[in-house]
């Protein structure tokens, strides 16, 4: 009976070193994933300040052209 229980114990601990290994390998897939994200939200957001200081000197240069017309 005692052999049993070691060997479901054993069982026990296999599987949760096996969930432990697919876990460990999850959140470091997931941190690798946020890494990029991060870095194309940095790109983005240097576009869209760089495309709302061209719109905005664009709108200056048109108002200058309305106020000669």
């Amino acid at each position: 009976m005692e052999k049993d229980a070691i060997q479901q114990l054993e069982l026990q601990v296999d599987e949760l070193l096996h969930a432990s290994r697919r876990i460990r390998d999850e959140n470091m897939l997931l941190k690798s994933q946020q890494t990029a994200w991060l870095a194309e939200r940095a790109q983005l957001v240097e576009k869209t300040d760089t495309a709302r200081t061209r719109i905005e000197a664009m709108v200056e240069r048109l108002k200058e052209l309305d106020k000669e017309l």
